[in-house]
């Protein structure tokens, strides 16, 4: 007759799961228990120049603090408020100035695709395919993201549970691609509220789930008006639990200027006040790190 097995230590049990590391852009890896990436950047493409010089702040930024940073900007706000909401330069020049900061900066880029025709042009320039949140179930869209071979960052919709992206997860896995990392930015609580449940890291660890905590997005207060709104008092304190909950990345957008911003004028973070933020975030990272370690 075989032996029993040995019965679980309490802190066996109580030890947090890890996520399988995925490689967000080369050598960016997230999830592996030592680094903090970042994806930062402005909201939308304003213009060839306004990226181009917030490119220029963010690789500063990333350089003093010594972070794998990602640039961040859409090409197309595909899911405005308004039809008169400013959208962005569109697929073919949005990918035009996103390559020229690549080519400046030599940052990582993402960037959002909408439509599964936009994944392979994308794919060309981009290192990290962004998949929208009100779109993470659209299995030819992330099909055509996973195809393209490029990692795929997946938002975790406002209305999906943790444990259901991995159901989204092996839509890219089933074609060959296993770098797909989620992204937290809470969830639909009522009308025009948005609620961070900070259960939702170790969920998704539990699922094999690398997980980015979306800062901006998580600050709106969606619809009610004609442009979203929000309140970027509570970054801080939302970035710092996510992050003590055991988020492996963040994300968060960065403007110069945000109150005259083309979108998210109420989220997006200064400069100054971004550095910040992610220098407390890392020391928020290491505290954790020495807990786990004792």
């Amino acid at each position: 007759m075989s032996e029993a097995p040995d019965e679980m230590s309490t802190e066996e049990k109580n030890e947090a799961p890890r996520p399988r590391p995925v490689e967000l852009a080369p050598g960016i890896a997230l999830g592996d228990g030592a680094t903090l990436p970042v994806i930062a950047g402005p909201c939308v493409i304003e213009s060839e120049e306004h990226l181009l010089a917030t490119a220029r702040v963010v690789a500063a930024i990333a350089e003093r603090l010594g972070v794998p940073l990602i640039f961040k900007a859409s090409f197309d706000k595909a899911n405005r408020s308004s039809k008169d909401s400013f959208r962005g330069p569109g697929l073919t020049e949005g990918l035009r100035i996103l390559a020229a900061v690549k080519r400046e900066t030599g940052l990582p880029l993402t960037t959002d695709v909408h439509e599964p025709a936009q994944c392979a042009p994308a794919a060309e320039v981009i290192d990290l395919l962004q998949i929208p949140a009100f779109l993470c179930r659209q299995t030819d869209l992330i099909e055509a993201a996973a195809e393209t071979g490029r990692a795929v960052n997946v938002k975790k919709g406002q209305f999906v549970a943790p444990g259901d992206m991995l159901k989204v997860a092996e839509k890219a896995y089933a074609c060959g691609n296993r770098n797909v990392s989620i992204t937290e930015r809470g969830y639909s609580f009522g009308y025009h509220n948005l609620v961070v449940d900070m259960r939702s890291f170790q969920q998704l660890h539990e699922a094999g789930l690398p997980v980015i905590f979306d800062v901006t997005h998580s600050l709106q207060l969606p619809g009610g008006g004609k442009t979203t709104g929000g309140d970027r008092a509570y970054a801080e304190s939302l970035a710092r639990a996510a992050v003590a909950a055991g988020a492996d990345g963040v994300f968060l957008e960065i403007h110069p200027d945000p109150e005259n911003a083309k979108s998210d004028k109420t989220t997006q973070l200064p400069p100054q006040r971004a550095e910040r933020l992610l220098e407390s975030l890392l020391r928020v990272r290491r505290a954790v790190a020495e807990q786990d370690s004792t």
